[in-house]
């Protein structure tokens, strides 16, 4: 695991959080896009990414320690599905709370990416 990636994982995912909070407060729904919408989707973009080398990453150290292989690669690959997944469905929802559904997805993501240091320092 790269050491400084959850804590960026992490601040990215706090800040889509904050924004989309920010969305809910001024009842604004995720659609349509306007550019401080487009600046959500970029940031919430490049924790996508970020999750996705993670689980590359992960997925390709998975047997250099004696860990719950199967728990490991569960959050691996569960955090990186969460945000697409939450997109979608805000991208459905037509109603202020499109920004909550965004909110939750990312507020998930730090207990994730905690999660999986826990594991990975399990048996260090």
């Amino acid at each position: 695991m790269i050491d400084v990636l959850p804590t960026v994982l992490t601040v990215l995912a706090l800040a889509g959080a904050v924004w989309s909070v920010v969305l809910v407060v001024l009842n604004q729904p995720l659609l349509p896009f306007t550019t401080a919408k487009r600046g959500l989707l970029a940031l919430l973009a490049v924790l996508e990414t970020g999750l996705f080398v993670q689980a590359v990453i992960g997925l390709g150290q998975i047997t250099s320690r004696e860990i719950d292989r199967l728990s490991f690669a569960g959050y691996l690959i569960g955090a990186a599905v969460i945000i697409p997944v939450a997109v979608v469905w805000a991208a459905g929802e037509r109603s202020r709370w499109s920004g909550g559904v965004l909110a939750v997805g990312c507020l998930s993501i730090p207990v994730m990416v905690l999660r999986l240091g826990q594991i990975w320092a399990a048996h260090a």
